[in-house]
C-alpha cells in the first residue's frame, strides 16, 4: 500500500529570510495525520536568503541530517564543530543529552536550499556527535546509493536507529528498484524533478509511504533526485 502525500499539502511557515515546507508536524505547524512515519520524524525543504539562518539554539535526543541542494549551508555548535556544507555532501548531528548549534547561509548573493530530516533514536540519552562526509557522487547515479545506516557501512554517515538512508540521481528515462524486506516501511522523498513511483507520477516536493510493499520502482521523466528512508 501506497499513500502519497502531496506537495502542496505540507505545512508552510515564511518569515522574511526563510520559506520553510514541513512534511510532518513541525514547530506550529499541526497535523494530527502527519505527525510522523515509524522513526522518520520531520523532513523539512528550508530556502534561506543570503546573509541569514538559525541562530544558535538547542536540541536532544534527534538524530539531525541535512542535505544542501543549493547554496551553502555554515554550522557551528556546542562540540566546537564550525563547518560549511555544500552540494555532494551530507552532515549527520545528534543531540543525545543536548547541543546548541547555528545554521546560516554565508553568501551574500546566492540563496540556500536544503533538507533538514529528523530521525528519532532508538536509545535517549546519547553523547552528541557529528559527522560530515562526502558523497560518492558517482555510487548515486542510476541507483540508490546508501548515504546514512545504523553501522555506517559503504561510507554512511551513521544514525541510531534501525533506518537507512539512500539517494539516488536519476536520468530522464532511467528505470530503478529498491527491495523492501518484509515488516519494513519505507519513505520516498523528491528532492528534484518528476518521477513515477510504482506508476504514480511525482515531482519536487511530493513524498510517499510504502507499507507491504516488496518493490520501490522509481522511473524519472525528466532528470530527478530522490530521498529513500528504508525503516524498521
Amino acid at each position: 500500500m501506497i499513500t502519497f502525500r502531496d506537495r502542496m499539502a505540507r505545512g508552510m511557515s515564511r518569515t522574511g529570510w526563510l520559506e520553510s515546507r514541513h512534511t510532518f508536524s513541525f514547530a506550529e505547524y499541526r497535523d494530527p495525520q502527519h505527525v510522523h512515519f515509524r522513526s522518520l520524524r520531520v523532513i523539512n525543504e528550508d530556502r534561506v536568503v543570503p546573509g541569514a539562518g538559525f541562530p544558535t539554539h538547542g536540541h536532544r535526543d534527534m538524530d539531525i541530517i541535512s542535505y544542501v541542494l543549493e547554496g551553502t549551508l555554515e554550522h557551528k555548535d556546542s562540540l566546537g564543530n564550525g563547518t560549511r556544507i555544500r552540494p555532494g555532501e551530507i552532515q549527520r548531528m545528534s543531540a543525545g543529552t543536548g547541543i546548541m548549534h547555528s545554521e546560516f547561509n554565508p553568501s551574500k548573493i546566492d540563496p540556500l536550499h536544503f533538507l533538514q530530516i529528523w530521525i528519532i533514536p532508538s536509545q535517549l540519552g546519547l553523547p552528541p556527535s557529528y559527522e560530515q562526509k562526502n558523497l560518492p557522487i558517482e555510487q548515486l547515479r542510476g541507483r540508490f546509493g546508501l548515504v546514512a545506516a545504523p553501522d555506517g557501512r559503504e561510507g554512511a554517515v551513521t544514525v541510531h536507529q534501525d533506518a537507512r538512508l539512500f539517494i539516488a540521481i536519476i536520468q530522464a528515462g532511467e528505470k530503478i528498484e529498491h527491495a523492501v524486506e518484509r515488516g519494513r516501511g519505507i519513505w520516498l522523498q523528491v528532492a528534484r524533478g518528476i518521477i513515477a513511483l510504482n506508476g504514480t507520477e511525482m515531482r519536487e516536493g511530493d513524498g510517499a509511504a510504502a507499507e507491504r510493499e516488496t518493490v520501490i520502482e522509481v522511473e524519472a521523466e525528466t532528470d530527478a533526485e530522490v530521498l529513500l528512508f528504508d525503516l524498521g
